[in-house]
């Protein structure tokens, strides 16, 4: 026998194998049990000195590796392996391979007297495109800040159940410096070709959101996962109503890589109207007019931490901090329609859906008690304007978004039990009027614990349309069954007095001007007497922010204007939450 195996000088060593494969010829009984004896005292050397006997199979040569995973899987070697070495996970030896696509890692079986290797390998992987932290692995005393002994590497990696995502890690045991310097450097280089990924980024965050938990679930669930990642996060925690807006407008956003809002749904709204209003007033355009909006400059991220977080439930499915900031570590570019609010040919606003009737009265008395707790308002204005309801008199126009035969036809159609078609004709715009208790115009589904199917389940996050929903005049008993099926799964729209529609554009004129109290009455189920108000003013529900516009108001839907940190899901996976007061 030839002495110690020798490293292969490709690869930095990071190949090892043995010169010379042992033999296995038995020469009866003392002599076989002395030879196996030594053979698997040289295999544990060598597994911890990181070596791997291949057997008499030709190694397959090193290469160098890719200058980024896209090169690699461009160049068709993605499966190829980088590099190979032995390492120890839990207890065992595992022969581990590294590609550009995932680690892989199998046990070695040690060989029985007969020469089998036993039980079948069971093989595990991690897909590189999970993995968004490698760090060294070191045993340090109290105190120690830096140094300490080697222990091997960690991966850092995202692990899904369902649609919620966790953190996981693995753990690479080596001693050798050598060996695990030549893997850790691999790993950083392929991490570092996966395009996306943020490292700095402008985080706000709102204190007062929900129950003022908002903070501290960034410090507690956010920032430890930013850390990890390498990523630099610069925080704001907002002062007041229009803070972020505010520096959004004024701060120089070239360092950064993304915007991160952690509150509610009025926070997110105000951080995606400022990212889209930036982006106007860099490429010069006149706000004052009808005009063509730019895409934002930057993606944003949303870790919900409010009471509802519809946004953040419609590109994540679920109301999990973790998640959110996992989605935003990896990269994962969801782009979103976004809708314009105008009123006589000036910008109001952007945002991502409306109601007006019942919708943005009931939060503008909500809005008016904000001494209470944020679910006590909630639930005393929507018993105060169910006792008090009454329609809204309009005139409402909508352009109808137009499908050719070869299209899917099911983006045309109501759920319920009338179809609504929006056929193409001369004149586009379709006009009515009349009496609404509520008018609701979606671009996206609005998913969240009340509504897992969401406020509007027949559009997407980003298929260039608007869902309109409108609720004619009816009793309050049939308007609150409407409102229940929300939460259940029930077809929300199979009554006579709803009806929806797909759209591209809509205009709403308020007729009838007067004086409004939000005074609870006695009145019997069919209201027909219409709510006034005073000063021209009109109550619109605008992602979950107040917002009081005169006259007639123009939304217009813009494909994909703005990109969010997620992913498309179809429903929240989250228990549906009834509202106890109806």
């Amino acid at each position: 026998m030839s002495g110690p195996p020798r490293e292969s000088a490709g690869a930095l060593g990071a190949w090892s194998e043995s010169r010379e494969e042992p033999s296995d010829e038995a020469d009866g009984g003392r002599n076989t049990r002395k030879k196996k004896k030594k053979k698997k005292k040289r295999r544990r050397r060598k597994e911890e000195r990181g070596e791997l006997e291949l057997g008499a199979s030709a190694p397959q040569p090193p290469r160098d590796p890719p200058a980024t995973a896209e090169e690699d899987r461009a160049a068709g070697d993605a499966d190829e392996p980088i590099i190979r070495g032995i390492f120890r996970i839990g207890r065992r030896s595992h022969d581990v391979v590294l590609t550009a696509r995932r680690v892989t890692w199998t046990p070695i079986q040690p060989e029985s007297p007969t020469g089998d290797s036993g039980s079948a390998s069971t093989e595990e992987h991690v897909e590189l495109k999970d993995v968004f932290a490698v760090k060294v692995k070191r045993r340090r005393s109290i105190g120690q800040q830096s140094g300490g002994t080697l222990l091997g590497i960690t991966l850092f990696h995202c692990r899904r159940k369902g649609i919620k995502l966790k953190d996981a890690e693995v753990h690479f045991n080596n001693l050798s410096v050598d060996h695990c310097e030549v893997w850790f450097r691999h790993l950083k280089e392929l991490l570092r070709g996966f395009p996306n990924r943020p490292k700095s980024l402008k985080v706000f965050v709102n204190p007062a959101s929900h129950k003022k938990e908002a903070y501290q679930i960034y410090l507690d669930e956010v920032a430890p996962l930013f850390k990890l990642a390498d990523i630099d996060a610069n925080v704001t925690i907002t002062e007041r109503k229009g803070h972020a807006l505010a520096i959004l407008k004024e701060c120089k956003l070239d360092g950064y890589d993304g915007v991160v809002c952690v509150g509610g749904d009025g926070s997110v709204a105000e951080v995606a109207h400022g990212l889209l209003l930036r982006a106007q007033m860099d490429a010069g355009r006149d706000t004052d007019s009808i005009f063509t909006p730019v895409q934002a400059a930057l993606p944003l991220g949303i870790i919900p931490a409010g009471s509802t977080n519809v946004v953040a439930c419609s590109v994540h499915g679920i109301r999990h901090a973790a998640s959110a900031a996992l989605h935003i570590i990896l990269g994962h570019h969801q782009p979103v329609d976004v809708c314009t609010f105008s009123s006589l040919g000036r910008l109001l606003r952007f945002g991502f859906s409306a109601m007006f009737g019942f919708g943005g009265r009931t939060l503008a008395l909500a809005e008016k008690h904000r001494w209470m707790p944020p679910s006590q308002r909630r639930d005393f204005a929507l018993i105060r304007m169910l006792a008090n309801l009454k329609p809204e008199d309009c005139e409402l126009s909508y352009l109808p978004l137009r499908v050719s035969h070869g299209e899917n036809a099911e983006q045309t159609k109501s759920e319920s039990g009338k179809v609504v078609r929006e056929a193409e004709a001369a004149d586009p715009w379709q006009t009515t009027q009349g009496l609404f208790l509520n008018i609701s115009i979606m671009a996206i589904p609005c998913l969240c614990s009340m509504a897992p199917r969401g406020l509007a389940p027949n559009t997407r996050l980003n298929n260039g349309s608007m869902a309109l929903i409108i609720a004619r005049n009816a009793s309050r008993s049939e308007f609150i069954k409407h409102l229940k099926r929300y939460s259940g799964r029930s077809n929300q729209f199979s009554f006579s007095f709803v009806e929806t529609h797909t759209v591209k554009a809509v205009k709403l004129r308020p007729r009838v001007q007067g004086f409004w109290t939000d005074d609870t009455s006695e009145d019997n189920d069919s209201n027909s007497t219409p709510i006034l108000s005073s000063e021209g003013m009109y109550p619109w529900n605008i992602d979950g922010d107040l917002l009081e516009a005169p006259a007639e108001i123009l939304i217009r839907v813009h494909p994909e204007l703005l990109t969010l940190y997620g992913e498309t899901v179809e429903e929240a996976e989250e228990s549906p939450v009834k509202c106890s007061c109806i």
